[in-house]
Order: C-alpha cells, then structure tokens, then sequence
C-alpha cells in the first residue's frame, strides 16, 4: 500500500498523544489539533478540517452516548438509596461477618467487587470506605491493607472486566471492529485471572502485618479516619421503613438480572440478545424503575424534583469521568475505516483506514509473533494508562488491536489486553493522580505508599494474564 503525507500526520499525533500520556498530561489538546490537521490534510480542504473535527466529536459522542446513560442511571439510583439510607442497610449485615484480620480482607474484597461491579468503583469507595473498612480495621486489618483490597478488587478486578456496566469492553470492541459480547468474555476471564493473582500475592505479601482483634493500634487508625462518620439518616418512621424494603430489594433485582443475563447465555451459548449495549439497556431499564420507586418513597410530593436532581447528577458525574474519552476516540475513530467516512464525508468505498494502514506496512518488519503482539498491546495499554483516567486509552488500545492482529492472536484477545493495562493502570491501582487518590484519603493512608504496595502485585498479574491469554484464547 502507498502511504500519504496524511498517514504520516496521524502516525506523528498518534506518537504525541502517546508521550504526553508518558508525561501525565491531557490528551484532549493533540487529540482535537491531529483530528484536524489529519483531515485538512487528507481532504486539501481547510473547510473540510473544521468540518471534520466536528464530526468526528459527533460520531464519537452517537457511538457513546448509551455509555453515558448507563453511568447516569446507576448513579442517580445510588443517590436515590442515600436519601432512604437503604445504601448503609445493604451493606450493615457483612460487618458482622468479620470476625478477624483474615477473613476482613477477603470480605472487603468481595463485597467491593460486587458492588463496584453495579455501581463502578468510584461512586462505591466512599459507601465502602465508611461502613466496611472500620469494621475491618477493628478486626485487625491494617489500614493500608485494606486500602489495598479495595482498590485491587474494585479500581482493578470489577472495572477491568466493566461486565455489568460494560462501559470498557463496549470502547475496546468499536474501535477494534469486534463483537462486545467477545471482548466482554475474555475481559472477564482475564480480569479474574490477574486479580486473582493481584490479591492473592497482596494477601501473601503482607498478611505478616494483619494484627490481632484486640491490638490497641486498632483503634488508633480508626481515630485517623474520624471524617468518615455515618451521614445522618432521617429518622421519619416510613423511610425508615422504606430504607429496610430498598435494602432488600435492590440487591436482589440486580441479582435477578444477573441470574437472568447469565442463564440465557448458558442455555443458547451466548448472551440471548442481552449483550454490549442491549446489556447495558437491560440493566439501565431496571436501574431506572428502582430509581422511580425509591425516588417517590423518599417523597411523594417531591418525587418529581427529586428525580430531576439525580438524573442531573448522575449526568453531571457521567460526562465528569467519560467527557474526555469523545475526542480522544473521535481522533482513533478517524484512523478506523469504520467510522473515518463518517468523519470526512466520504462514501464507504473511499474510506481511508489510517491508522490499520500504518500498522500493517509495518508487519513486514515484525516478527509475526503473539507473544510481541500481546505484550506490545499490554504495554501500550499501561502506558495509555497514565493519564489516571483507565478509559481514554481503550479507543487506542481498541483500534491497534485490529491492526496488530495476525494469524496467531485474533483481535478480541488483543482488546482485553489493553483493556487490562489501561484500566489496571489508570483506572486507580498504581498510578497516584487516579481516583485511588479518593481511596487513600478515605483509609486515611499515603497514596504514594498505596501505590508501592500495589505496583507488583498488579504487574505480578498483568504478566501473567497476558501470557495465559496467548494460550487459551
């Protein structure tokens, strides 16, 4: 194939954009200034680069958007349960199960997960934090230990795999042309399997430090974490009753439509209609019905302010954590043929594929070897990572997927790759300007000790599910 200045133009935004991720700054800026240059180049039209940059926004943000109603939902339904004090009811019964520093620790992971499974993580630490890390530390779990579950479980294992939510997989899988139900599988595979071996070797590493039920140090820390106080609960007798139903049955509606979801997969092989966005409507469409009940609960004649407030919300926080992630992806989305004729006003036939056509000139110069596609993706992946963000590298990761894809490794397995070392990464288990910032306030520890205590364990994981995946996928 004859590559063009354009070529060249999107090879040179890509290199900066992924420098200035080295460097932790924002992408946003090198991402809107390539889309721009690239296509006023590629179409000989400085009106044809306005224009572009433009589209490229819009198809990006088309392609997304149902990513961002989900966000919206489940956090609105969150807030919704705080108004009822149903999200502290839900969580109260596991306190009592933990009876020492041991089994603390893998109750907080387990609990997170889950949790951060419906809710993602960052609106599930401080939930988590308040009510389940005290009980925790009184069992004589250390502090920064317990910071270390959390975020291993929750910023690493539940986003990684995003299976409920499937915010993640769905990024990975546009831009690498794949079927999201594919993505979403082995994510989910590899995200069990590296923080499997994540929190194990955490438990491992440093169970030497758990203390004794009894130990005065651990009333010490609970001392240092004295800005984690229980809010104030309303004590009006009906939502205090309400609080109580909610407790009970939001979790089991969202274990109703787990059951469900996995239950159609097993009988006809795959997800029964309920995959990618279909998923995320499926759970959308319950998260809002809860939101209606528990919203008019609160109050009846409020509801309808109420209501307005949350979904404001939730809005608010969705485009907050995904806002940048449009240009970003508008930009890869360029390189893609898929979506560059959109972008330039093209029919399909003239569709340039920029960024696929870089990577496959250069094929003949590689090795046409799995362990150096893998790896190679894994790498990119942790690097993109570093904005602290987890979620803007996936278009990146996605869209050299497809192009690094060779005869022995297909590009769903390379997308679950990368979608492991950007959201391991930057999705806040060893980068310090990430939401673990949030984790270490809470806990009341050093982020930059947190992250140290995380970093091999993570690493530790990320090898090895990278090995494992060129094996059985």
């Amino acid at each position: 194939m004859e590559l063009t200045l354009s070529h060249g133009l999107y090879g040179l935004f890509t290199l900066i954009i992924i420098i200035t991720m080295v460097f932790r700054k924002g992408v946003v800026l090198p991402t809107l200034l390539g889309t721009f240059v690239v296509a006023w180049v590629f179409k000989g039209s400085l009106i044809g680069g306005f224009t572009a940059v433009f589209n490229a926004n819009l198809v990006a943000a088309q392609e997304l958007f149902n990513i961002f109603l989900i966000i919206t939902f489940m956090v609105a339904l969150l807030h919704s349960l705080k108004d009822l004090g149903a999200d502290r009811r839900m969580i109260e019964p596991i306190q009592k199960i933990m009876i020492n520093s041991h089994v603390s620790f893998f109750v907080l992971v387990g609990v997170t997960y889950i949790i951060s499974l419906f809710f993602w993580p960052t609106p599930a630490v401080p939930l988590i934090c308040a009510l389940l890390v005290p009980a925790a530390i009184r069992a004589g779990l250390p502090a920064m230990i317990a910071a270390v579950a959390v975020a291993l479980a929750g910023q690493g294992m539940a986003l990684s795999s995003d299976y409920i939510v499937q915010v993640a997989p769905e990024l990975s899988a546009k831009s690498a042309g794949v079927s999201t139900a594919a993505v979403m599988d082995q994510a989910l595979i590899l995200s069990f399997l590296t923080g499997s071996i994540a929190i194990g070797s955490a438990y491992l590493f440093y169970r030497k430090s758990f203390r004794k039920k009894s130990d005065p140090k651990n009333e010490l820390e609970i001392q240092s974490m004295q800005g984690l106080k229980n809010q104030h609960v309303s004590q009006n007798k009906s939502i205090h009753r309400w609080s109580k139903i909610f407790a009970v049955l939001v979790p089991l509606s969202m274990l109703a439509v787990m059951i469900y979801m996995v239950s159609t997969k097993l009988d006809s092989g795959r997800m029964g209609g309920f995959e990618g966005g279909d998923g995320a409507a499926f759970i959308g469409g319950v998260a809002v019905i809860l939101l209606l009940l528990s919203t008019v609960a609160f109050g009846r004649h409020r509801a309808l302010d109420y209501i307005s407030d949350h979904i404001t919300e939730g809005f608010v926080f969705a485009f907050k954590a995904m806002g940048p992630v449009i240009p970003i992806a508008g930009f890869f989305f360029l390189g893609s043929p898929d979506f560059s004729g959109s972008i330039l006003s093209l029919t399909d036939d003239t569709s340039p594929a920029l960024l696929f056509d870089l990577v496959q000139s250069s094929q003949d110069f590689l090795p046409q070897s799995a362990f150096l596609a893998a790896f190679s993706i894994l790498i990119i992946g942790i690097i993109t990572g570093l904005d602290g963000s987890g979620f803007s590298g996936l278009p990146l990761t996605g869209a050299l997927s497809a192009s690094l894809a060779n005869s022995s490794i297909d590009p769903t397995t390379l997308a679950a790759i990368g979608q492991m070392g950007s959201i391991w990464t930057g999705g806040g288990t060893i980068i310090a300007w990430s939401s673990l910032i949030a984790i270490a306030g809470f806990c009341g520890v050093s982020v930059m000790e947190l992250v140290r205590k995380n970093f091999i364990p993570v690493m530790l994981g990320l090898v090895v599910s990278t090995t494992v995946a060129m094996f059985i996928f």
